[in-house]
Protein backbone atom coordinates (compact mmCIF):
# COMPACT_ATOMS: atom_id res chain seq x y z
CA UNK A 1 0.00 0.00 0.00
CA UNK A 2 1.42 3.37 -1.01
CA UNK A 3 2.56 5.98 1.74
CA UNK A 4 1.21 8.71 -0.09
CA UNK A 5 -2.02 10.05 -0.55
CA UNK A 6 -3.11 12.95 -2.83
CA UNK A 7 -6.49 14.36 -1.78
CA UNK A 8 -8.81 16.51 -3.82
CA UNK A 9 -10.85 19.28 -2.96
CA UNK A 10 -12.55 22.95 -4.06
CA UNK A 11 -10.58 25.97 -3.37
CA UNK A 12 -12.44 28.05 -1.11
CA UNK A 13 -11.27 28.18 2.81
CA UNK A 14 -14.01 25.97 4.09
CA UNK A 15 -13.73 23.15 1.66
CA UNK A 16 -9.51 23.23 2.54
CA UNK A 17 -10.56 22.52 6.09
CA UNK A 18 -12.73 19.76 5.23
CA UNK A 19 -9.57 18.39 3.80
CA UNK A 20 -7.64 19.27 6.52
CA UNK A 21 -9.67 16.92 8.81
CA UNK A 22 -10.11 14.01 6.30
CA UNK A 23 -6.12 14.08 6.35
CA UNK A 24 -6.12 14.37 10.27
CA UNK A 25 -8.16 11.47 10.66
CA UNK A 26 -5.75 9.73 7.91
CA UNK A 27 -3.24 10.35 9.58
CA UNK A 28 -4.58 9.63 12.73
CA UNK A 29 -5.90 5.58 11.41
CA UNK A 30 -2.22 4.38 9.40
CA UNK A 31 0.93 5.24 11.15
CA UNK A 32 2.29 5.03 7.29
CA UNK A 33 0.52 8.56 6.32
CA UNK A 34 2.07 10.54 9.24
CA UNK A 35 5.64 10.99 7.53
CA UNK A 36 5.81 14.95 6.20
CA UNK A 37 4.66 14.99 2.81
CA UNK A 38 2.39 11.18 3.00
CA UNK A 39 -0.73 13.57 2.89
CA UNK A 40 -1.04 16.51 0.30
CA UNK A 41 -4.10 18.66 -0.43
CA UNK A 42 -5.20 19.93 -4.20
CA UNK A 43 -7.24 23.22 -4.39
CA UNK A 44 -9.06 22.37 -7.91
CA UNK A 45 -10.83 25.82 -8.97
CA UNK A 46 -14.13 23.91 -9.78
CA UNK A 47 -16.72 25.54 -12.24
CA UNK A 48 -19.22 26.45 -9.86
CA UNK A 49 -16.71 28.35 -7.80
CA UNK A 50 -15.33 30.54 -11.06
CA UNK A 51 -19.06 31.31 -12.40
CA UNK A 52 -20.51 33.63 -9.47
CA UNK A 53 -23.72 35.71 -11.13
CA UNK A 54 -27.15 34.01 -11.58
CA UNK A 55 -28.67 31.37 -9.62
CA UNK A 56 -26.81 28.29 -9.50
CA UNK A 57 -29.62 26.87 -11.31
CA UNK A 58 -29.42 28.58 -14.29
CA UNK A 59 -25.54 27.86 -14.58
CA UNK A 60 -26.04 23.88 -14.46
CA UNK A 61 -26.63 22.77 -10.35
CA UNK A 62 -24.66 20.84 -7.97
CA UNK A 63 -22.43 18.71 -10.70
CA UNK A 64 -20.21 22.18 -11.57
CA UNK A 65 -18.79 22.23 -7.74
CA UNK A 66 -17.78 18.56 -8.13
CA UNK A 67 -17.09 17.74 -12.14
CA UNK A 68 -13.14 18.97 -11.79
CA UNK A 69 -12.33 17.48 -8.94
CA UNK A 70 -13.89 14.06 -10.11
CA UNK A 71 -12.04 14.43 -13.56
CA UNK A 72 -9.06 14.85 -11.71
CA UNK A 73 -9.72 11.56 -9.57
CA UNK A 74 -10.96 9.74 -12.78
CA UNK A 75 -7.26 10.71 -14.48
CA UNK A 76 -5.29 9.35 -11.50
CA UNK A 77 -4.15 12.83 -10.66
CA UNK A 78 -5.60 12.83 -6.81
CA UNK A 79 -6.20 9.59 -4.76
CA UNK A 80 -9.63 10.90 -3.18
CA UNK A 81 -12.06 13.68 -2.90
CA UNK A 82 -13.19 15.48 -0.22
CA UNK A 83 -17.34 17.41 -0.88
CA UNK A 84 -19.28 18.60 1.09
CA UNK A 85 -22.27 16.02 0.46
CA UNK A 86 -24.79 18.37 0.21
CA UNK A 87 -23.00 19.71 -2.85
CA UNK A 88 -22.87 16.00 -4.49
CA UNK A 89 -25.35 14.93 -7.56
CA UNK A 90 -27.30 11.72 -6.76
CA UNK A 91 -25.89 10.20 -9.92
CA UNK A 92 -22.05 10.10 -9.22
CA UNK A 93 -19.60 9.33 -12.34
CA UNK A 94 -18.96 5.51 -13.58
CA UNK A 95 -16.16 3.96 -11.65
CA UNK A 96 -16.55 6.46 -8.67
CA UNK A 97 -18.37 5.45 -5.28
CA UNK A 98 -18.41 7.40 -1.65
CA UNK A 99 -15.98 5.36 -0.11
CA UNK A 100 -16.53 7.05 3.55
CA UNK A 101 -18.50 9.97 5.43
CA UNK A 102 -17.36 11.48 8.50
CA UNK A 103 -19.38 11.82 11.69
CA UNK A 104 -22.19 14.61 10.96
CA UNK A 105 -21.17 17.73 12.20
CA UNK A 106 -24.74 20.29 13.39
CA UNK A 107 -27.05 19.98 10.41
CA UNK A 108 -29.17 23.08 11.64
CA UNK A 109 -28.92 26.60 9.30
CA UNK A 110 -27.76 29.85 11.40
CA UNK A 111 -29.00 33.18 10.58
CA UNK A 112 -26.70 36.33 10.93
CA UNK A 113 -28.37 39.41 10.57
CA UNK A 114 -26.90 43.11 10.31
CA UNK A 115 -28.74 44.34 13.17
CA UNK A 116 -27.93 42.02 15.96
CA UNK A 117 -30.22 42.23 17.95
CA UNK A 118 -33.38 41.31 15.80
CA UNK A 119 -31.38 38.63 14.37
CA UNK A 120 -31.33 36.79 17.60
CA UNK A 121 -34.28 35.90 17.75
CA UNK A 122 -34.47 34.49 14.32
CA UNK A 123 -36.51 34.43 11.23
CA UNK A 124 -39.43 36.18 13.64
CA UNK A 125 -37.22 39.40 14.93
CA UNK A 126 -36.72 40.41 11.54
CA UNK A 127 -38.09 44.11 10.39
CA UNK A 128 -41.12 43.69 7.51
CA UNK A 129 -39.52 43.67 4.30
CA UNK A 130 -36.42 42.68 5.50
CA UNK A 131 -33.84 41.80 2.81
CA UNK A 132 -32.52 37.89 2.92
CA UNK A 133 -29.83 36.70 0.66
CA UNK A 134 -29.55 33.60 0.57
CA UNK A 135 -28.03 31.32 -2.75
CA UNK A 136 -30.19 28.41 -1.77
CA UNK A 137 -33.48 28.05 -3.52
CA UNK A 138 -34.61 25.93 -0.28
CA UNK A 139 -33.68 28.15 1.84
CA UNK A 140 -35.58 31.19 -0.34
CA UNK A 141 -38.47 28.50 -0.46
CA UNK A 142 -38.85 28.27 3.73
CA UNK A 143 -37.88 31.48 4.62
CA UNK A 144 -41.24 32.81 2.22
CA UNK A 145 -42.91 30.17 3.74
CA UNK A 146 -42.34 31.20 7.07
CA UNK A 147 -42.46 34.92 6.31
CA UNK A 148 -44.24 35.29 2.98
CA UNK A 149 -43.41 39.41 3.23
CA UNK A 150 -38.80 38.84 3.93
CA UNK A 151 -37.53 40.02 0.61
CA UNK A 152 -35.21 37.13 -0.74
CA UNK A 153 -31.92 38.39 -2.48
CA UNK A 154 -29.95 36.11 -5.00
CA UNK A 155 -26.34 35.52 -2.15
CA UNK A 156 -23.51 33.48 -3.85
CA UNK A 157 -20.03 33.14 -2.78
CA UNK A 158 -17.95 31.53 0.25
CA UNK A 159 -19.21 31.96 3.65
CA UNK A 160 -16.51 34.81 4.13
CA UNK A 161 -17.80 36.46 0.58
CA UNK A 162 -21.21 36.25 1.91
CA UNK A 163 -21.06 37.57 5.55
CA UNK A 164 -18.46 40.34 3.72
CA UNK A 165 -21.95 41.01 1.55
CA UNK A 166 -23.81 41.40 4.37
CA UNK A 167 -21.55 43.83 6.07
CA UNK A 168 -21.31 45.76 2.42
CA UNK A 169 -25.56 46.33 2.97
CA UNK A 170 -26.65 43.90 -0.03
CA UNK A 171 -28.88 42.08 2.82
CA UNK A 172 -30.22 42.30 5.97
CA UNK A 173 -29.61 38.81 7.03
CA UNK A 174 -28.78 35.65 5.50
CA UNK A 175 -28.84 31.56 6.13
CA UNK A 176 -25.67 29.95 6.22
CA UNK A 177 -24.87 26.20 7.83
CA UNK A 178 -24.00 25.69 10.99
CA UNK A 179 -21.06 23.43 10.12
CA UNK A 180 -19.61 25.43 8.17
CA UNK A 181 -19.38 28.30 10.52
CA UNK A 182 -18.00 25.67 13.14
CA UNK A 183 -15.32 24.13 11.07
CA UNK A 184 -13.97 27.85 10.03
CA UNK A 185 -14.12 29.04 13.56
CA UNK A 186 -16.70 31.61 13.23
CA UNK A 187 -20.05 29.96 14.80
CA UNK A 188 -19.72 33.11 17.28
CA UNK A 189 -20.96 35.01 14.42
CA UNK A 190 -24.53 33.36 14.10
CA UNK A 191 -26.96 35.28 15.74
CA UNK A 192 -29.23 32.55 15.57
CA UNK A 193 -29.28 28.76 15.22
CA UNK A 194 -33.08 27.78 13.37
CA UNK A 195 -34.26 24.21 14.40
CA UNK A 196 -35.31 21.94 11.88
CA UNK A 197 -39.14 22.47 13.04
CA UNK A 198 -38.47 26.18 11.03
CA UNK A 199 -36.12 25.37 8.90
CA UNK A 200 -35.14 21.81 7.80
CA UNK A 201 -31.35 21.43 6.44
CA UNK A 202 -30.73 20.36 3.08
CA UNK A 203 -30.01 17.07 2.23
CA UNK A 204 -26.81 15.36 3.72
CA UNK A 205 -26.16 19.25 5.50
CA UNK A 206 -23.16 18.84 8.40
CA UNK A 207 -21.86 15.52 6.65
CA UNK A 208 -18.94 15.30 4.68
CA UNK A 209 -18.10 13.15 2.06
CA UNK A 210 -15.15 10.98 0.55
CA UNK A 211 -15.10 10.26 -3.38
CA UNK A 212 -12.82 7.27 -4.65
CA UNK A 213 -12.10 4.93 -7.37
CA UNK A 214 -14.42 2.49 -7.26
CA UNK A 215 -11.48 -0.35 -8.45
CA UNK A 216 -9.00 1.64 -6.11
CA UNK A 217 -8.69 -1.29 -3.25
CA UNK A 218 -5.79 0.02 -1.15
CA UNK A 219 -7.50 3.60 -0.61
CA UNK A 220 -11.45 1.75 0.22
CA UNK A 221 -9.69 0.44 3.10
CA UNK A 222 -8.12 2.86 4.36
CA UNK A 223 -11.29 4.91 3.94
CA UNK A 224 -12.71 2.10 5.98
CA UNK A 225 -11.64 3.16 9.01
CA UNK A 226 -13.23 6.69 8.61
CA UNK A 227 -16.97 5.64 7.95
CA UNK A 228 -18.98 6.38 10.07
CA UNK A 229 -22.01 4.56 10.65
CA UNK A 230 -24.89 6.88 11.83
CA UNK A 231 -23.69 9.67 8.84
CA UNK A 232 -23.80 6.93 6.02
CA UNK A 233 -27.39 6.07 6.69
CA UNK A 234 -28.37 9.23 7.34
CA UNK A 235 -27.08 10.31 4.08
CA UNK A 236 -28.62 6.82 2.10
CA UNK A 237 -32.03 7.78 3.57
CA UNK A 238 -31.50 11.73 2.60
CA UNK A 239 -30.08 10.53 -1.01
CA UNK A 240 -32.47 8.02 -1.87
CA UNK A 241 -35.46 10.55 -1.07
CA UNK A 242 -32.94 13.31 -3.54
CA UNK A 243 -32.80 10.97 -6.09
CA UNK A 244 -36.76 9.91 -6.13
CA UNK A 245 -37.57 13.35 -6.43
CA UNK A 246 -35.40 14.11 -9.13
CA UNK A 247 -33.81 16.70 -6.66
CA UNK A 248 -31.71 19.35 -8.38
CA UNK A 249 -30.79 23.34 -7.23
CA UNK A 250 -34.30 24.13 -9.40
CA UNK A 251 -36.65 21.94 -6.82
CA UNK A 252 -36.80 23.54 -3.13
CA UNK A 253 -36.13 20.17 -0.95
CA UNK A 254 -35.51 19.81 2.57
CA UNK A 255 -34.35 16.25 4.83
CA UNK A 256 -33.09 15.33 8.32
CA UNK A 257 -32.73 11.47 8.75
CA UNK A 258 -32.06 10.80 12.65
CA UNK A 259 -30.13 7.30 13.55
CA UNK A 260 -31.31 6.09 17.24
CA UNK A 261 -29.88 2.83 18.14
CA UNK A 262 -31.32 0.23 15.24
CA UNK A 263 -34.14 2.68 13.99
CA UNK A 264 -33.96 5.82 12.02
CA UNK A 265 -36.41 8.65 11.25
CA UNK A 266 -36.51 10.90 8.36
CA UNK A 267 -38.80 13.90 7.87
CA UNK A 268 -38.67 15.30 4.56
CA UNK A 269 -40.50 18.71 2.86
CA UNK A 270 -41.09 19.44 -0.36
CA UNK A 271 -42.43 23.37 -1.19
CA UNK A 272 -42.61 25.33 -4.12
CA UNK A 273 -40.39 28.07 -4.48
CA UNK A 274 -42.46 30.54 -3.96
CA UNK A 275 -43.17 29.26 -0.04
CA UNK A 276 -46.39 27.97 -0.88
CA UNK A 277 -47.80 24.73 -0.69
CA UNK A 278 -45.41 22.94 2.08
CA UNK A 279 -45.46 19.08 1.40
CA UNK A 280 -43.97 16.63 4.37
CA UNK A 281 -43.54 13.32 4.33
CA UNK A 282 -42.48 11.61 7.96
CA UNK A 283 -40.75 7.67 7.81
CA UNK A 284 -39.41 5.43 10.62
CA UNK A 285 -38.07 2.01 10.27
CA UNK A 286 -34.78 -0.09 10.92
CA UNK A 287 -31.35 1.54 9.82
CA UNK A 288 -30.83 -1.29 7.17
CA UNK A 289 -34.16 0.00 5.51
CA UNK A 290 -32.81 3.61 5.32
CA UNK A 291 -32.77 3.83 1.47
CA UNK A 292 -35.83 2.46 1.08
CA UNK A 293 -37.45 4.53 3.38
CA UNK A 294 -36.00 7.75 1.74
CA UNK A 295 -37.37 6.37 -1.37
CA UNK A 296 -40.91 5.36 -0.35
CA UNK A 297 -41.31 9.13 0.90
CA UNK A 298 -39.95 10.58 -2.51
CA UNK A 299 -42.99 8.35 -3.70
CA UNK A 300 -45.44 10.20 -1.40
CA UNK A 301 -44.14 13.85 -1.87
CA UNK A 302 -44.32 13.29 -5.80
CA UNK A 303 -47.29 11.86 -6.18
CA UNK A 304 -48.94 14.71 -4.31
CA UNK A 305 -46.95 17.51 -5.64
CA UNK A 306 -47.91 19.74 -8.63
CA UNK A 307 -45.74 20.77 -11.49
CA UNK A 308 -44.87 24.16 -9.45
CA UNK A 309 -43.09 22.30 -6.89
CA UNK A 310 -40.45 21.29 -9.20
CA UNK A 311 -40.38 25.07 -11.62
CA UNK A 312 -37.66 26.87 -9.51
CA UNK A 313 -34.99 28.34 -10.81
Amino acid sequence: MSARIRIGTRASPLARAQADEVGRRLAAADPALREEGAIAVEAIHTTGDRMLQGPLAAIGGKGLFTKEIEEALLDGRIDIAVHSMKDMPTRLPGGLVIGAVLPRADPRDALIAADADAGADGLAGLADGAAVGTASLRRGALVRHARPDLAVVPFRGNVETRLRKLAAGEADATLLALAGLDRLGLADKAHAVLEPDEMLPAVCQGIIGIECRAGDRAVRERLRALDDADSADAAAAERALLAGLDGSCRTPIAALAVPLGAAISLRAVLVRPDGTALLEARRGGGRADAAALGADAARELRARATPAHFAGG
